[in-house]
């Protein structure tokens, strides 16, 4: 059974959300070591299906202090899963480990990031009624960007989610931050080819020192997971509202 939420304002589902992080979630959430078995769904429930980018032989960005970007966003992809749990969303996990598993003629880097992402691609495709979020951090050669940044793609509904996504990370992590929500580069692959509602957040710049300290830190990324999970159930509200 799942929970649906229908509201004009976020606000007060965020504090509900704080409240039961406060009680049950810890500091640190454990990532399984192997994934688990994908459930069957039902074509008649939406399903949250939470990407966290990178992982396996691409780490994708590299912060100066050596932090990994996939590290980064699957400690923020499982506090996202675990959120939507106790709400009764259900989920699914591109990946849940650093640990990918490559076919036997992915000999080079690049022939492993591209089989990594045509694994997710059909993997999200075969989901009905899925809507897509994935998780990234941004890297930039000049240390002083930072903030959060939604960026969507050309499927139905993808826009409208990530109004609402971006105006929630911003005004809620980095008010004075003067991105928008814009559309994604058809260069993504994966964003591209994806048939459903789908969303890249950009959580923060990990080339900015201050900002990476908060990226690493449990409280900041429970945040983040909390956020975006708000976000998540405020289109899944308006979209019944359209519909009713």
């Amino acid at each position: 059974m799942f929970l649906t939420f229908k509201f004009r304002d976020a606000a007060p589902l965020c504090i509900a959300l704080t409240l039961i992080l406060v009680v049950f979630l810890l500091p640190e959430y454990p990532v399984p070591d192997t994934a688990e078995a994908v459930s069957v769904f039902s074509e008649n429930e939406p399903v949250l299906i939470i990407d966290a980018g990178h992982g396996g032989a691409d780490g994708g960005a590299v912060a100066a202090d050596g932090s990994v970007e996939s590290v980064i966003n699957l400690s923020i992809a499982g506090r996202l899963e675990a959120m939507a749990g106790l709400f009764g969303v259900e989920t699914l996990m591109t990946r849940e480990s650093e640990d990918i598993d490559y076919p036997d003629d992915a000999d080079t880097i690049s022939k492993m990031k591209r089989a990594d992402q045509n694994a997710r691609i059909q993997l999200i495709n075969s989901v009905p009624n899925g809507v897509l979020i994935s998780i990234h951090q941004n890297f930039y050669p000049d240390s002083r960007p930072s903030g959060a940044q939604v960026l969507y793609a050309t499927t139905d509904g993808s826009s409208e989610l990530g109004e609402i996504a971006h105006t929630a990370i911003t005004e809620s992590l980095c008010p004075d931050s003067r991105r928008v929500a814009a559309p994604i580069s058809r260069d993504i692959y994966l964003m591209r080819n994806v048939h459903c509602p789908a969303i890249l957040v950009e959580c923060g710049f990990i080339s900015n020192a201050a900002e990476l300290q908060k990226l690493q830190s449990g409280p900041y990324q429970t945040k983040l997971a909390a956020l975006l999970l708000t976000s998540y159930l405020q289109y899944e509200g308006a979209s019944e509202t359209m519909l009713a």
